[in-house]
């Protein structure tokens, strides 16, 4: 995990005194609202429908325990009791004061982090695969690669105040578990044909009102080249952006009006004229980040656990936790566990302040002291021994931690919708609730299998219901509230948008019509072993249709 150097912690402490210093001339009434905006936003403080929020980066997902006991500590002293972590691997307080914020930047500065550049037009929080460093599947770490395009992008005075916002993603399997291609650049690592690794470069994806994948400009980017290609990309779009129309200002915009080819010709032009003047990477500096992220020293153990197995054969209930929320790690004797975060009926990516003492607890006594947060907005321990399983099980779930549920129906990713947002135009969270309660965790869910449900409640897309197989957005219509559903969507590497089924529904006939196209989906698959991606992709749009429509 990387540590703060001296740079580091000066630089974050005269953050923190600068942002003091204007929450104070806001407060006198010596800055209005309208001057104090950009300050804020900054330093990642949002004005919400009913108070601020901080949203805290967690860059590339990755916490250690002191960090996550620092964040339930935030949550008691100056919110309510809970954060709520975020598709960007980000987490959020939704009830701080304002004369608080600058003391819980200096709380977060104590353990290396802050909330610089969660907002604005700059370079957001870099992500990554949430199994980074740990999966069996890996071609390589993407992490080192996050934190090196994460410093040298933090305050870049040529990317502070770009057309839009701007956000990049690392991915490191064949699978792509990052979302690369609704970025504006995603990264993935690839191996070449001479068996060297880089990058395949993708770029203007984006979600929100206009619904864009990203298109791969060039293959092969080998290490080296990271931040100067990273610098040709971003300086077409500083240069070509739309300042004009911020809806229009997305570079997702740009590769869509002049096409990927000719944006990649920029680029390529760009980069060749600009990659020797610094930015190339040195082995050495990738090597020194690389060690920052160096995996545990785990002890050698079998591949099989007889304590597994024998509990299994015993516990119904652990024998499906095994089975959902467990990922083979690279390690033999080793599994990454995926701690859901979506309790049936709960609020999707919350967690109280209790939850995360028990997860900071857990994952210093099984976990090598680390915690990842993944897209999906659930928690993930790393590097926990097979033979700790049962234990590890019994103990999140007595802290209600264990809900076996990870990818199925009710592993729900949704935004805090108009219960908390300025910006929303429905409400997401109880329609999540109540499709969870419908499901639930039983025979039901498991019998669905693999099928992920996104809810956003407006068009900015906050949760993803672009790229969910089944997508809800919430609309206001007429004064009330009313829900489109998508299907067919993706995030992995084959990304793909939803196409919208018809009409919406209103908030009392919307989970009802979820659970008319599951029950198609369970009609037309082919067999139990085909998903619902498989068999919406197979069949198409129409049986769907009908079952929500009737011969219209």
């Amino acid at each position: 995990m990387y540590r703060y150097d001296e740079f580091d912690k000066n630089f974050v402490a005269a953050r923190v005194a600068q942002f003091r210093d204007q929450v104070a001339r806001r407060l006198s009434g010596e800055l209005d609202e309208e001057k104090f905006r950009p300050l804020r936003l900054m330093n990642g403080v949002y004005l919400q429908l009913h108070a601020y929020m901080l949203r805290i980066a967690i860059p590339y997902g990755t916490l250690s325990s002191r960090q996550m006991r620092k964040l339930a500590f935030i949550a008691r002293r100056y919110d309510k009791g809970y954060g709520h972590f975020t598709t960007r691997q980000n987490i959020q307080f939704n009830w701080p004061a304002l004369k608080d914020c600058p003391a819980i930047l200096e709380e977060l500065a104590d353990v290396e982090m802050h909330a610089i550049q969660t907002s604005g037009n700059c370079i957001r929080n870099v992500t990554a695969d949430q199994f980074a460093g740990a999966a069996a599947d890996e071609i390589e770490d993407p992490r080192p690669y996050a934190e090196i395009l994460r410093q040298w992008s933090s305050l870049h005075p040529e990317y502070s105040f770009l057309p839009r916002k701007f956000k990049i993603a690392v991915n490191g399997a064949a699978k792509d578990r990052a979302a690369i291609q609704v970025h504006d650049i995603g990264y993935q690592i690839i191996k070449n044909a001479r068996g060297e690794i880089g990058f395949s470069v993708y770029v203007g994806g984006g979600l929100g009102r206009t619904p864009l994948i990203a298109h791969k400009i060039r293959d092969f980017l080998p290490k080296e080249d990271l931040l100067a290609y990273t610098d040709a990309i971003l300086r077409i779009y500083n240069l070509e952006g739309r300042r004009d129309n911020k809806y229009k200002a997305r570079i997702k915009i740009l590769v869509h009006e002049k096409g990927a080819d000719a944006v990649r010709d920029e680029v390529e032009a760009e980069f060749a004229n600009h990659r020797d003047v610094g930015l190339t990477l040195p082995q050495a500096e990738i090597d020194r980040i690389r060690a920052y992220f160096a995996p545990p020293d785990l002890a050698a153990r079998g591949d099989h656990s007889l304590a597994v197995a024998r509990r299994k054969a015993g516990d119904p209930a652990f024998a499906r936790f095994v089975a959902q929320n467990i990922a083979a790690h690279k390690t033999p004797g080793y599994a990454i566990v995926n701690v859901s975060l979506k309790p049936i009926g709960g609020i999707p990516g919350d967690a109280s302040a209790d939850e995360m003492d028990a997860i900071a607890g857990l994952a210093e006594e099984f976990s090598a002291d680390e915690i990842r947060v993944a897209h999906e907005q659930n928690l993930v321990l790393p590097y926990v021994a097979l033979d700790d399983l049962p234990e590890l099980y019994d103990r999140l779930a007595s802290h209600g931690l264990a809900t076996a549920n990870t990818g199925l129906v009710t592993d729900i990713i949704s935004c805090p919708g108009l219960d908390f947002c300025a910006l929303a135009t429905a409400r997401s969270i109880p329609i999540a609730q109540r499709i969870s309660e419908r499901f639930g965790d039983g025979a039901r869910a498991r019998d669905i299998g693999e099928l992920k449900i996104n809810i956003s409640g407006c068009i900015n897309a906050c949760g993803h219901h672009h790229v969910g197989h089944i997508g809800i957005l919430g609309l206001e219509k007429s004064g009330a509230e009313a829900y489109q559903i998508t299907l067919g969507g993706s995030a992995d590497e084959l990304c793909n948008v939803g196409t919208l089924t018809g009409r919406g529904f209103s908030s009392e006939d919307v989970v009802d019509a979820v659970e008319t196209v599951v029950d198609t989906y369970l009609k037309y698959r082919a067999n139990p072993a085909e998903d619902f991606l498989a068999a919406y992709r197979r069949i198409g749009m129409a049986p769907f249709k009908e079952a929500l429509y009737g011969r219209e």
